[in-house]
């Protein structure tokens, strides 16, 4: 070592003495030695520290004879069967006499001897591969039998892994085996030529694929297997949130409950929620025709406003007798006088999935408006909004299940005479989820704990009275025009026949000094900002310079009652053009203000026309005439449904097929533009339809 420092010193070479051979000499340059890969220090046997843990696992014996194992090795490597031993080295185990294959010879000999059954060379070989790769534990007595896996063809192998993953991500129903059988081959012969890999016999394949899919995860139902093979790569780390709306998570779903929405027409509602990761409080809106853009403008509308008693309501559901700092929230917030006890935040980031409805241009310039920060997940992803989607599985189990009507959460759960129970009306079913609402916020969450108090689960409503004082509590009031700017937007030029979209026409006298005009949104074309709601379609709001402006439909006074979308889509659909584009509008207005009162005088209507003004009506646009029969006023308790509800009588009117008042791009929007719609009783609405209506009753 003094030499070879002596020569790294001057840099001039290094002298290496074979001491093993017969003694020549051999000289290097220094950079040559140790550029060399090969040039390093000679590692003698690493010692392991003994597996205890795994070792207790064993019997005695066993762990007794991995020992011994263990100090044989030691002996073939050194010449010592323990480290730093001063016992005298056997002639026939001295590194310095002799080569490890004699070593390795010499031990298997020696064992025979003694009686050990079939040790051989190679056996003390593996015995030291698998002491350098597991120590003590690698010379432990394992029985294992090889898998099917490791028995297959890793080229059918490989092939089952890259198929079944794409299969749960392409929703596919889940077929027979013998169609991935078919796949497979299929996929082999693309990778590796026509009948190059044979896949197995048939019990064998099926006995692989079960196999493959256990490896995989992917057992167990279709919608089981699409979720396990969309989630992202683990670990996973939890959702963290400290204080109130810093997270909420949006998603959508149809409400596992039959509900009775006019004339007998009974179908399901689509709930909408929010859910706030910091508290777990929860806000959801019920719709009768799956969720819309301003199901979200009412979800945030909802979170950032007080919620008003309602009458019948128990006293013990008020926020001045719950756990929030009431007088304080009084002092800042008036509104909060009369409210029931659920929390009020103001929304900083919203999780959404990729659903249209979710990040279409109109939620995404409501969420810019009110300052928050939309953020989708990837598709197919719900673990990124865990949250939110386990919320529906609590909806079903303290809620749902608990209502007539309830058609469980998949079709097998479902009961053979559902939709003949006494089911709930739709306002009947709205004012009892808002009550649920309510109590969700009294409800202890396993989630939410209190680093004061670890051991007990707190209520929504105790952990944002936990917050308050770190994050403080801000009111925003929403005026008029904040409603105006949640709703749904189009981008449209000013004619000068003025606004016109879905084969209608609005104009004003606003829109005089701004017609043929550029509206000076180069990203837009020039095109004017117009904001409607498809609740309400006989107005718009136009933003102008000077703000927004109202602007009628020219035919608002040829349609004596309320209407919506719904109505409007099936009547363009009905009526054949015969003339001008004028001609045609002032057809469609006549038609609907037909259906319109024979839908109110309960005279006989079609199938397509039954469920048209069905939604319209559960959506509260359609009144019921002075005099008949509204159902969804009837107590909860005696339904009012027996002998109310006579099927009609059909005869020769015109008939349509189901989902024919469904989906049409009929004006050049987007579907999720045409699917928007305003919340149910009214919470934010512009104008009071029903007074609205009152005169035009007949």
């Amino acid at each position: 070592m003094a030499g070879i420092e002596g020569a790294m010193a001057s840099g001039a070479r290094i002298w290496l003495v074979d001491k093993d051979g017969d003694g020549s000499l051999a000289v290097f340059a220094l950079a040559e030695l140790l550029e060399d890969p090969g040039f390093g220090p000679v590692a003698g046997p690493r010692l392991r520290v003994p597996q205890v843990g795994l070792l207790s696992t064993v019997p005695e014996d066993q762990q007794l004879r991995a020992f011994d194992l263990e100090r044989h090795v030691r002996e073939v490597e050194t010449g010592y069967p323990t480290p730093g031993g001063t016992r005298l080295v056997k002639p026939q185990y001295d590194p310095a006499c002799t080569t490890l294959a004699q070593r390795e010879q010499a031990k298997a000999d020696e064992l025979a001897a003694q009686g050990w059954p079939r040790v051989s060379r190679a056996t003390v070989r593996r015995w030291r591969a698998r002491y350098h790769a597991d120590g003590v534990w690698g010379l432990v007595t394992k029985r294992r039998g090889s898998t099917r896996l490791d028995r297959a063809d890793p080229q059918v192998v490989e092939a089952l892994r890259a198929l079944l993953p794409e299969e749960a991500l392409r929703s596919r129903s889940r077929g027979w085996k013998k169609r991935m059988r078919r796949e497979t081959q299929w996929w082999l012969d693309a990778r590796h030529g026509k009948r190059t890999v044979e896949v197995p016999a048939k019990s064998t394949f099926n006995k692989l694929l079960d196999a493959v899919e256990e490896s995989l995860g992917l057992q167990g139902t279709v919608a089981q297997r699409r979720a396990r093979a969309a989630r992202p790569a683990p670990p996973f780390k939890p959702t963290l949130a400290l204080r109130p709306g810093e997270i909420v998570m949006l998603d959508s779903s149809p409400l596992d409950a039959l509900v009775v929405l006019d004339d007998g027409v009974v179908g399901r509602l689509e709930l909408t929620t929010a859910v706030d990761v910091a508290t777990r409080s929860l806000w959801g809106v019920l719709r009768p025709a799956g969720s819309k853009l301003t199901d979200v403008a009412v979800l945030l509308a909802q979170m950032m406003t007080p919620l008003v008693m309602r009458p019948g309501w128990s006293a013990a559901l008020s926020m001045a007798s719950s756990v929030v700092p009431y007088e304080r929230l009084t002092g800042i917030d008036e509104r909060v006088k009369d409210a029931a006890a659920r929390p009020v935040i103001v929304p900083e980031t919203v999780v959404v999935d990729q659903g249209k409805v979710f990040v279409s241009p109109a939620t995404r310039a409501a969420c810019e408006s009110l300052g928050i920060s939309l953020q989708p997940v990837p598709p197919a992803n719900g673990p990124a909004k865990g949250h939110v989607e386990r919320s529906f599985g609590s909806i079903n189990t303290e809620f749902c299940q608990w209502l007539p009507g309830f058609t469980g959460s998949n079709v097998g759960e479902r009961g053979s005479r559902v939709n003949q129970e006494p089911l709930w009306s739709v306002s009947e079913l709205q004012v009892l989820w808002e009550e649920f609402l309510v109590h969700w916020h009294h409800r202890p969450h396993e989630g939410l704990r209190h680093p004061l108090m670890p051991k007990k689960a707190l209520t929504p409503n105790q952990m944002w009275a936990a917050l308050l004082p770190v994050a403080g509590y801000v009111p925003v009031p929403l005026s008029t025009d904040d409603f105006v700017e949640l709703l749904p937007v189009r981008w449209q030029p000013i004619t000068d026949a003025g606004i016109r979209f879905g084969y209608r026409t609005y104009d004003g006298t606003c829109l005089n000094d701004h017609r043929g005009q550029d509206s000076g949104v180069r990203s837009r074309n020039g095109l004017w900002e117009v904001h409607y709601n498809p609740y309400d379609p006989v107005r718009i709001w136009v933003r102008l310079p000077d703000g927004f402006c109202e602007v009628a439909w020219i035919h608002a006074t040829s349609v004596g009652l309320p209407f919506t979308h719904h109505v409007w889509e099936h009547i363009c659909k009905v009526v054949d053009r015969t003339g001008s584009r004028e001609e045609h509008e002032a057809e469609l207005a006549l038609a609907l203000d037909r259906l319109l009162k024979r839908a109110a005088r309960k005279e006989k209507l079609s199938v397509s026309e039954r469920r048209v003004v069905a939604k319209s009506r559960a959506s509260g646009a359609v009144p019921v005439p002075t005099g008949e029969l509204n159902v969804l006023d009837v107590p909860a308790p005696s339904f009012g449904l027996s002998g109310v509800y006579a099927v009609p009588d059909i005869g020769d009117e015109t008939v349509f097929e189901d989902g024919d008042d469904e989906g049409n791009d009929l004006f050049g929007s987007s579907n999720d533009e045409l699917e928007a719609g305003w919340p149910v009783g009214g919470c934010l609405l512009l104008s009071d339809t029903e007074a609205e209506a009152e005169p035009w009753l007949p």
